[in-house]
């Protein structure tokens, strides 16, 4: 079952009906593409979309979220959100992927009008994977630095610390006669990652990034090498590594979420995370973060998802894994909420200060505010680490999903060429993504982070994904596309799974990217504004990848002839060799559809050909008899 299906010519085969003699020669034999592969074990592929889906957003973007837009009420438009534009599009592109096993560009063999959006796809990831992997050496840094008995951003009085450092452990020990200012003072942990880590003060904005931290800069290597080595086999070497990667994070978060919980002042933070407050559920704002919280950290659309699919077998059930993921990531969220709430808590209560001073999203997070909090803990070194090794796990395989989605997207547009040898080209575009990285490694280099952060998958994702659903709705269909599906699980999605595709999803992204346009804020890092050219810069890298689908149009239709309307609509509808990549799984209209397999009544020749009526012949059968009603329907 494994050899592709051009390759079953090569062999001898007795044919069904009398085969052109020209298809008979073996020389097809050496024309044949390697195999593609698939994964290895049974949970590989669910454990690699946790993996994926379950990243650095579920630490320090979702409770930051929650506790901002209502707290406990928060929950009710998340999972209304999930419900009506994350499970259905998650499923949508696992299906996609799955029923074709094809990567993110060879996919829209199913509309080759529409392949730009492929294109643009894969810009987005590669951006956002040159940015991702330096928060990861960010992390690298940290976890090393951890690696000490006197955490190194405990106390001031270091040479990067300057005159406004205050140290709390000063204010608890000296007598509090004296009341101590706190409004205009800076923590050492703030200190130690500005003007340590960073050593920002080096650089006077975006536009003069300053010399290369060369510290940073080997920690951004060791973080692709670490990422390379675990791709290297494409999803043979990742699919064994998320068993690590992918559960240990879990079992960090429960020893913080213990830890957490137990500080003294613990109840303060959790109180204030999920104290609900119904009347935020007004306002447009709190449905808008929620929806985006749910697109990010699902990572739909940027084509993980349906490169993972694309490596399963036929059958897999993909509508079960759909629910355990999504419900999954969620959770996960909601329990890191609790860990890290607990933690600031505590602080507040150290500090003496309210817990909304204290509380931060993003960077901040984890390498300001956690790691202070760390501090004040004994054994801190070891919590330290432990935080540092749970982030640095999350990080990496979404790192791995981002780095897969680009090379099988290009190995499957030349498999010819590029499959054989996949371990020197994913050598090659790691790489260059490093190259391209540098720029984060200077001085300045946070500013850029920014940048690409806010910019990078913004409004450009949206529309990637909103073409997606309208393509495989309108253009392809939705009675086919339920037809495919029917086929590979032997059922048809419910009445949810079409209103959503149909109406509900594509109608909340459009509100989602109106609403980023009409409230669209330019970039700030703390109080730097960024200048007028960095914006432009920064939404033109949104502008290209939406750019990217009228090019692949103009693209497509010059590749057909005739008149302009029937090239368009030669290259809306799907190529020949569209449909399941194994011939065995080829039934009702896709059979007669690949190079020699010219067959009369099409199922009946694949019974013969493949051994009795399974309950997927069955299905085969009844899709076969509904189409063939569907024809006398329209005569």
């Amino acid at each position: 079952s494994t050899s592709p299906i051009s390759c079953s010519l090569a062999q001898p085969v007795t044919p069904e009906l009398l085969v052109s003699p020209s298809s008979q020669d073996g020389d097809l034999g050496s024309e044949c593409p390697e195999d593609r592969g698939n994964w290895t074990g049974r949970l590989d592929f669910l454990l690699s979309c946790i993996g994926y889906c379950v990243g650095l957003g579920n630490v320090w973007r979702f409770p930051y979220r929650a506790y901002t837009n209502g707290g406990g009420a928060f929950l009710v438009p998340y999972f209304i959100m999930l419900a009506i534009c994350g499970i259905p599009i998650f499923f949508m592109e696992l299906s996609l992927g799955q029923f074709s096993s094809l990567g993110p560009l060879a996919v829209w063999k199913i509309s080759p009008l529409f392949k730009g959006v492929g294109m643009g796809t894969i810009l987005i990831v590669s951006l956002v994977a040159i940015y991702y992997n330096m928060i990861i050496a960010y992390v690298l840094f940290y976890l090393f630095a951890s690696l000490t008995s006197n955490l190194p951003w405990q106390h001031c009085g270091n040479w990067w610390n300057t005159d406004l450092c205050l140290d709390h452990h000063v204010i608890k020990a000296g007598n509090t006669t004296f009341p101590i200012n706190i409004t205009n003072t800076v923590s050492p942990s703030e200190e130690y990652w500005s003007r340590y880590v960073l050593h920002i003060q080096g650089s006077s904005g975006i536009g003069d990034p300053g010399r290369i931290r060369w510290n940073l800069c080997l920690c951004l290597l060791l973080s692709w090498t670490i990422v390379y080595l675990c791709i290297l086999k494409g999803v043979k070497s990742s699919g064994k590594v998320v068993y690590f990667t992918a559960t240990f994070p879990y079992l960090i978060l429960v020893m913080l979420l213990i830890r957490g919980v137990t500080l003294e002042g613990a109840w303060k933070g959790i109180r204030f995370y999920l104290t609900p407050q119904f009347d935020h559920l007004l306002s447009s704002k709190v449905w808008i973060e929620a929806a985006l919280q749910i697109f990010y950290s699902l990572g739909v659309g940027f084509g993980g998802l349906l490169t993972f699919a694309s490596y399963n077998t036929f059958h897999q059930n993909i509508y079960r894994d759909t629910f355990i993921v999504t419900l999954g990531n969620a959770i996960t969220s909601i329990l890191a909420g609790f860990a890290i709430f607990s933690v600031l808590g505590y602080m507040s209560q150290e500090l003496g200060v309210p817990v909304n001073q204290v509380a931060k999203a993003g960077p901040g997070l984890a390498f300001v505010v956690y790691p202070q909090a760390m501090t004040m803990l004994p054994l801190s070194p070891f919590w330290s680490f432990l935080f540092f090794f749970m982030l640095l796990t999350l990080g990496l395989d979404s790192q791995f999903a981002f780095m897969e989605t680009i090379v099988t997207a290009v190995t499957d547009e030349f498999p010819y060429y590029l499959r054989p040898k996949k371990a020197s080209f994913s050598a090659v575009i790691c790489i260059t993504l490093f190259l391209m990285g540098l720029i984060l490694t200077t001085e300045g280099g946070m500013y850029w982070l920014v940048l690409l952060d806010d910019y990078s998958a913004g409004f450009g994702l949206m529309v990637v994904v909103i073409s997606t659903c309208l393509v495989v709705t309108r253009v392809y269909g939705m009675k086919r596309f339920c037809r495919d599906i029917h086929m590979m699980l032997g059922f048809k999605p419910g009445p949810y799974f079409r209103a959503c595709w149909m109406v509900l999803s594509p109608a909340t992204m459009m509100a989602l990217l109106v609403y980023n346009i009409v409230k669209y804020q330019p970039s700030e890092y703390g109080s730097y504004r960024f200048p007028t050219w960095a914006e432009i810069l920064g939404i033109l890298m949104g502008v290209f990848s939406c750019l990217m689908i009228p090019v692949g149009m103009v693209v497509a239709v010059l590749q057909e002839e005739g008149t302009l309307w029937e090239r368009v609509r030669q290259a809306s509808r799907p190529t020949m060799d569209w449909g399941p990549s194994l011939e065995e799984n080829r039934t009702g209209m896709y059979v007669a559809s690949l190079a020699g397999s010219q067959s009369p009544k099409p199922l009946m020749v694949h019974m013969r050909k493949y051994g009795g009526i399974t309950s997927y012949e069955n299905t085969a059968i009844e899709v076969d008899r509904e189409m063939e009603e569907e024809e006398e329907s329209i005569m």
